[in-house]
């Protein structure tokens, strides 16, 4: 079975999502330290992301 980038793209999508809830909770609660921890699931569902769409060109 190839090894395409469409599970990645789904991890993608659920930790920036993740992230987003994460930050805005964050926000709203005045915590750094969560909002620290939704930017981090942001940035790993980016690098997921073209981790993703490299599989996919190859």
């Amino acid at each position: 079975m190839s090894d395409n980038g469409l599970g990645d793209k789904i991890k993608a999508g659920v930790n920036k999502a993740k992230g987003e809830i994460k930050d805005q909770v964050g926000n709203a609660k005045n915590d750094p330290g969560m909002q620290a921890d939704g930017k981090m699931d942001k940035a790993k569902g980016a690098v997921q992301e073209k981790i993703g769409e490299a599989k996919d060109r190859h």
